[in-house]
């Protein structure tokens, strides 16, 4: 089965393109999304950012493998058909999924026409997915474990070792970490939990969730 692509670009440092056409300047912004309200979420911060533009057009896509594709778009009060559906459009001809892109106009004074507006909003679209940074998405499998200080600097590196995170650590009397780990290398991952802990550690599984990753680490994560 193909890998799904999605992007490493963030909401807080998405990707950007510019296009300008007889005077109205178009700017779009593209990020990686884990859902639709992520995406609205995005969408309401770039038209924050941008109070005086006099359009945010934008379209979202999101699942596919195990959940089905959802998607959304806006044309902002373009002419119904303009703007959101030429930049889904766009993403629909990349094969990403897990992303959202708006498109900002700055309006020049001078009408595009129906014909002109899908060429400049497909096109600023497709000039922010251009520079964004492409990757593949790659199920991790998400744990919760108690460590003894001593342990952690061994724990650590075991997470490294097979292409996964850290993403919380609470310091008590122990450490109680939330790791993810790749879900291909997630049995060689409690293996080797218990030969180096001699089964004195005892990871939990928790939920599956979809990561971005560089296609160089997914093949660090293949080989662990």
């Amino acid at each position: 089965m193909e890998q799904l692509r999605t992007l490493m670009d963030t909401p807080e440092h998405p990707s950007h393109g510019v296009l300008s056409d007889r005077k109205s300047e178009f700017l779009g912004d593209a990020c990686h999304v884990a859902s639709l309200s992520d995406a609205l979420r995005f969408v309401k911060a770039t038209k924050n950012r941008h109070p005086k533009a006099r359009h945010v057009a934008f379209a979202a896509l999101v699942g596919g493998y195990a959940q089905p594709v959802a998607e959304r778009m806006s044309d902002d009060g373009e002419p119904s058909g303009t703007a959101g559906k030429p930049i889904l459009d766009t993403l629909r001809v990349t094969g990403l999924t897990d992303c959202v892109v708006c498109v900002t106009r700055y309006f020049g004074g001078i009408l595009l026409g129906s014909g002109g507006l899908i060429r400049a909003y497909a096109g600023c679209a497709s000039r922010a997915l251009e520079r964004a940074q492409m990757a593949e998405l790659v199920e991790f499998q998400q744990y919760a474990c108690d460590v003894a200080y001593s342990q952690l600097r061994s724990m650590n590196k075991l997470v490294e070792d097979h292409a996964g995170v850290q993403i919380s650590a609470e310091y008590t009397d122990r450490v109680r970490l939330l790791m993810e780990v790749p879900t291909a290398g997630s049995v060689s991952f409690e293996m080797r939990i218990r030969e180096v802990f001699n089964a004195g550690v005892k990871p939990l599984r928790l939920a599956r969730v979809q990561r971005p990753v560089a296609r160089r680490h997914v093949r660090d994560a293949d080989n662990g």
